[in-house]
């Protein structure tokens, strides 16, 4: 497989725009929470397209299809995590 070819995918794509914004947003993230949430939630969101690269860039779809579980593992993860930011930012937890 080609090495670079992951960056055609447009689930990499999107998991590349979600883990940027992610960042993006965590920037406003209150500073008590730098190795709390916000390391937290950094993690999960950049495990997602670096999943689908590694798995990519393996040899066999049995790779690629483990690979892709556990970028929506950390999916999941992330969407948990953004829930829970919006609820903590806007007081009701």
């Amino acid at each position: 497989m080609n090495k670079v070819g992951y960056k055609k995918l447009i689930v990499w794509k999107k998991a590349d725009e979600l883990a940027y914004g992610a960042y993006r947003a965590t920037k406003a993230f209150p500073k008590e929470e730098i190795y709390g949430l916000t390391s937290q939630l950094r993690r999960a969101v950049l495990s997602i397209p670096t999943n689908i690269a590694e798995g990519y860039g393996r040899q066999g779809k049995k790779e690629l299809k483990y690979h892709i579980n556990i970028a929506l593992g950390s999916l999941a993860e992330v969407r948990y995590l953004l829930d829970f930011s919006l609820r903590f930012a806007l007081g009701s937890y």
